[in-house]
């Protein structure tokens, strides 16, 4: 296995020189600016995808397929508020040869372990380039637009309604394991995306899933409207009764935003309240000092690869929302600033470089751990600072110039995936998830016996 560069780093001090920490004022934006530099050259530090050993869009093991698009999301947003080019073009080419032969981020070398989930994650990618108005990508090409649009529409068609009322699965095929559980972040990206897409083109059918994805979340449970708390699911063989009542970070957060987007669409009160109501219990995800961290693992030191980076997602969610909604301003940036100055700064001095990023900020120094997920994090935060510095997302009336699906046309011909997937390939798809499930279960046992 090739090592990425940040842990190479962590055992030598011959690539970068080593500073004493990131001094972050979050007032002052070049201060910000300087300190998304160090964390996204750190966040890159684990991609070979322009190496002869890697796949183009995929970082190194052990991060996933789907954690790859929160990387690009992440550094699209890099892009956007500090103005810095450097990572532009490794960003489409990476988004253009992951989208799929049907143009919906369900390429041949992802799909057999792809859930909805995932697709969602790449998809965020894309819509956000739209509404930053990221470079168009060459005639012929799928466009960022449409790309979001297929992905919304292959989801609409795999809405189940003959379990536990209606819903997305978190798997696609009936092959993995786990499709027999709906979980709230897969609804969550139907959810988003039909938000953004209703917003960016005026199309209300759009915003009409993305009422129904809601209701139905209230109706099975998932969402307890008493508190505002999102939980991560529950199995199709009781019909969705017995939830896990586990909350991430990052479901709270796409739901915190796509209800911004939809008040900032709609103009309507009943999405003002949703906002206001979601945004009013995220301080479960803060300590008494301000600072994020992950609730349902980060204080037992129970957080897996993937769970290292929902704060990143956490963070991009809430800036987004300052923008759309500006009444929340105070209070996200408030949080994004007091998660800086009493977290990430004291927590991002580790490895030999002097400014590896750990995975919680809760303690004075470094806490010995490094990776993607936790470089991600640092960046997303930090770069939000800047969120009342730039515009809300473009529509396509007020600057947006990516074509929709109408415009650009389908692809040529429908690949059908279900009659090209090898034996082998299931096989290895169903490890996969069954490793997922039986960690899941093991943090549920530890933390009950706690």
């Amino acid at each position: 296995m090739i090592l990425p560069i940040a842990t190479i780093l962590f055992f030598t001090a011959t690539c970068v020189q080593r500073v004493a920490a990131i001094d972050i004022d979050v007032t002052d934006t070049d201060s910000i600016i300087n300190a998304c530099f160090v964390f996204s050259h750190g966040l890159m530090s684990y991609y070979n995808g322009n190496t002869s050993d890697g796949t183009v869009g995929k970082f190194v093991s052990p991060y996933y397929w789907w954690e790859a698009g929160g990387a690009w999301g992440s550094l699209l947003d890099y892009w956007w508020y500090t103005g810095d080019e450097t990572y532009n073009d490794q960003l489409s080419e990476a988004m253009l040869a992951n989208v799929g032969p049907n143009w919906d981020f369900m390429p041949k070398s992802e799909v057999s372990t792809e859930g909805n989930d995932d697709q969602a994650f790449w998809a965020f990618v894309s819509m956000a380039a739209a509404e930053r108005n990221f470079t168009n990508p060459p005639d012929g090409s799928p466009q960022w637009l449409s790309l979001t649009q297929l992905v919304f529409d292959s989801m609409a068609e795999r809405w189940d309604t003959a379990y536990c009322g209606g819903g997305l699965r978190w798997q696609i095929f009936q092959f993995n394991n786990g499709y027999d559980y709906k979980n709230t972040i897969s609804n969550a990206g139907f959810f988003m995306l039909g938000a953004r897409l209703a917003r960016y083109t005026g199309n209300d059918s759009y915003a009409d899933w993305s009422e129904k994805v809601w209701d139905w979340l209230v109706d099975v449970g998932f969402l307890d409207l008493e508190y505002y708390y999102f939980y991560d699911g529950a199995s199709v063989s009781d019909n969705c009764t017995e939830i896990s009542k586990y909350q991430w970070t990052y479901n709270a957060a796409i739901f915190l935003a796509g209800s911004a987007y939809l008040y900032n669409y709609t103009e309507s009160d009943v999405w003002k309240e949703r906002v206001s109501g979601i945004l009013a219990n995220v301080n479960v995800f803060f300590d008494s000092s301000g600072v994020m961290f992950e609730a349902a693992c980060e204080r037992v030191q129970m957080c897996n690869t993937d769970q290292q980076s929902f704060k990143a997602y956490f963070a991009r969610f809430l800036g987004l929302t300052v923008q759309l909604a500006p009444f929340t301003a105070d209070t996200i940036i408030g949080l994004l600033q007091s998660t800086v100055t009493n977290g990430i700064s004291q927590s991002c001095v580790g490895g030999s470089d002097g400014v590896t990023c750990g995975t919680t900020w809760l303690e004075a120094g470094w806490d010995n751990t490094w990776g993607l997920g936790q470089q991600m994090g640092a960046l997303e935060v930090t770069q939000n600072l800047l969120a009342l510095d730039k515009p809300a997302p473009f529509t396509s009336e007020s600057g947006g110039s990516s074509p929709n699906v109408n415009s650009t046309g389908y692809p040529s011909s429908v690949y059908v995936y279900t009659n090209n997937i090898t034996t082998a390939d299931r096989a290895g798809a169903g490890i996969l998830t069954t490793i997922a499930l039986i960690m899941m279960l093991g943090m549920a046992w530890i933390l009950a016996s706690g």
